[in-house]
């Protein structure tokens, strides 16, 4: 079967299922971002970092994005939250 895509791992589907829901929770809490400039630059560099980072294998430095990623999450809900 040529073309097909490599069945994943237990573990590979759980880490892609949270940078999934990273992405998703992203691009979701951006939508709330008033100043239409600023909202569709948190979204393009959004886009952008997880662009860049797709091809990545590594357990380790995965959850370190995620990790990453969710920090960045809470910042910028907090950062809304204190704008409101």
């Amino acid at each position: 079967m040529s073309g097909a895509k490599p069945v994943l791992t237990l573990k590979q589907f759980m880490l892609r299922s949270q940078v999934l829901k990273l992405y998703r929770d992203i691009l979701r809490l951006t939508r709330k971002i008033p100043d239409d400039f600023y909202r569709k630059e948190m979204q393009s560099w959004a886009r952008d970092d997880f662009k860049r980072y797709k091809s990545l294998s590594d357990e380790t430095t995965i959850k370190m994005h995620i990790t990453r990623g969710q920090k960045s999450l809470r910042e910028l809900e907090q950062s809304l939250n204190l704008a409101k």
